[in-house]
Formats: structure tokens, C-alpha cells, sequence
């Protein structure tokens, strides 16, 4: 599978009937609703993902068959790609690239992923806006939308149907609105018939599940002295970079909707700062002290800055 480090985007307007802001509880309700149709419901939906780079288009398919969900998901253009969901497997076959199976409950690839998203934590650090109701995908829509509380990431407008609860039109917005990336249905069915379309996967034959090696227990000489609320450390790791005498320390970290790295490793480089920002990623590099930090992910650039400045290094 290839590994995409930096998605850049396209800005695209909206038009909304305006409405009055709700509170939070009908607004977290209505995101829990969709989180669960998307997950339970039988249906197919053509989309497209509107970035910079130009556009992509899909074809999503997702049904329950005996208890277990049954998903797919192909890339409509250029060299076939496709992700297959059978119960805890998904399965990636791309043209040119050995088939694998991970552990997964729903597929993540070039679906939002706030639409996975447990809302009930989400909840602490995040306002569910009510804006209004708008139509997408030539559907009557509860427009909702998603802003941190702190300011320091970015934020999501909903589209949501108002029979089926699925989203229609998912954009993400940087801090003075602009939209960087957009999720958008263009055709949709659902019912009881999706499920012939994709019950052949229950009895398909799939690649093995790919064996992931155990993490390391490892302890590092430095800490970060600052993140934004909510965000705590899921993984840890030091591995060594190919061909090259350098180790690198990392740790993962997220909110439950986005997520970004630290990286850290030693250089003979003088102190130097650099910021690259395409799209939803940021990559902010600082040396300092003959460390080189590398913040990676889904994060503002002045996100990514101060949590860089905030770490600090035990004296060796």
C-alpha cells in the first residue's frame, strides 16, 4: 500500500439556507446517527474527493450480511484499486503491489474519517453547530457544522441526510475557513439490493493478514511540555532508517479525529527551521541542539510550530 504523506486540496465554496445554531446535544445526536447508519445501513454511493491535487472518483458499497459487514470501495479512474471489508478484514489490491489484509473495523481509505468518529469524546473539545438545511446530491440535508473549542485544529462541515442519516458532502475547512479538502456524493442508492452486489465476499478468497511486529517498550530523553486539549500519545517507537547509521524516535498522537508524529533523531546540522504545508498535512522541521524535530500531520502550521518549541530534552 502506498503510503500518501502529504494531501493538498482544493478550496470550494457552499451555499447553506441559513438556520439557528442548536445546542450541542441534537447536533451530537444527529453525528452519532450518522456514525451508526454508515456502519448498519445497506447502500452504494458514487463520490468524489475534491483536492488540489485535482479530482478523484469512487465507488463505495456497503452492506450487512448475516451479522457481518461487507464493504468495497474502488478507484473509478487509472490503474484499478480496490479495498475490500469482510467482518475485521480489510483487504488492499492494487495493480502492481502484493495483496495484504489488515485488522480494521471499517475501511478508512479516502472516506472522512469523522464519520468513524466516537462524537461522545469528541464532545469535550470540539462545538457541534447547527447551521441549516441545505441539499446535496439532490437530497434534503442537516447541515452540521465541527469547530475545536481551543482553536488549534481544523474544522468540518457536514452535509447529512435527513431519511438516511448518511453524509452527503463532508468538507474540511482550515482556521479562516477556506475549504482544503471535500467529500462529495454524486449518486447514492440503498436497500435490501445492495446486498447481491457485494455478497460474493463473503466466500472470496483474501490475502493473509499482514503480521505487524511487536512495538518496543522504549523510554526517550525528551517530552513535549505542550499539546492541544484533548490529544493524547497512542504509539511509541525508535527504529533505525534504512542504510543509514540514524535512529529516529517517534510518538503518535491524536484526538480521535485527527492525528500527527513527533519525530526526533540526532544530525551534525546547524540549528535551521523549515515549514511545509500542503493541504490538511503540515510538516514542521526545526534543529536545535544537534536534534532535528520533525512534527508531521494533520495540524495548523502554528499548531505544528508550538508544539514543536514546546520540547525539551533531559540533561545526558
Amino acid at each position: 500500500m502506498k503510503q500518501i504523506w502529504f494531501a493538498v486540496c482544493l478550496a470550494a465554496g457552499s451555499v447553506l439556507t441559513p438556520g439557528i445554531a442548536s445546542a450541542d446535544s441534537p447536533s451530537e445526536a444527529l453525528l452519532q446517527e450518522m456514525g451508526k447508519a454508515s456502519q448498519t445501513l445497506n447502500y452504494e454511493m458514487g463520490f468524489i474527493n475534491i483536492t488540489k491535487q485535482g479530482i478523484d472518483s469512487f465507488r463505495y458499497r456497503h452492506a450487512v450480511s448475516h451479522q457481518t459487514p461487507l464493504a468495497q470501495l474502488v478507484l473509478m479512474d487509472g490503474p484499478r484499486r480496490e479495498i475490500v471489508q469482510r467482518g475485521k478484514d480489510i483487504s488492499y489490491f492494487e495493480t502492481g503491489l502484493q495483496p495484504f489484509t489488515l485488522d480494521g473495523d471499517h475501511i478508512v481509505d479516502s472516506l472522512p474519517s469523522i464519520v468513524f468518529s466516537d462524537f461522545t469524546l469528541l464532545t469535550k473539545y470540539y462545538d457541534f453547530i447547527a447551521v441549516g438545511r441545505a441539499r446535496a446530491a439532490d437530497r434534503l440535508s442537516q447541515v452540521i457544522r465541527v469547530v475545536s473549542r481551543d482553536g488549534t485544529r481544523f474544522s468540518y462541515v457536514i452535509w447529512i441526510d435527513e431519511q438516511t442519516k448518511l453524509p452527503m458532502r463532508v468538507d474540511l475547512l482550515d482556521r479562516d475557513g477556506e475549504t482544503l479538502e471535500q467529500f462529495r456524493v454524486i449518486s447514492f442508492d440503498e436497500g435490501q439490493q445492495v446486498i447481491g452486489t457485494v455478497v460474493d465476499l463473503e466466500k472470496a478468497s483474501l490475502p493473509p493478514v499482514l503480521s505487524l511486529p511487536a512495538s518496543e517498550q522504549v523510554k526517550f530523553d525528551w517530552q513535549i511540555k505542550w499539546l492541544p486539549d484533548g490529544v493524547t500519545e497512542v504509539a511509541s517507537s525508535r527504529r533505525n532508517l534504512p542504510n543509514m547509521p540514524v535512529s529516529i524516535e517517534s510518538r503518535l498522537y491524536t484526538d480521535g479525529l485527527f492525528s500527527f508524529s513527533v519525530n526526533i533523531n540526532a544530525t551534525t546540522s546547524g540549528p535551521s527551521e523549515q515549514l511545509i504545508r500542503q493541504g490538511r498535512r503540515t510538516v514542521q522541521t526545526e534543529i536545535r541542539n544537534g536534534n532535528e524535530i520533525t512534527v508531521v500531520g494533520e495540524l495548523p502550521p502554528s499548531t505544528a510550530k508550538r508544539i514543536a518549541e514546546s520540547i525539551v530534552f533531559s540533561a545526558k
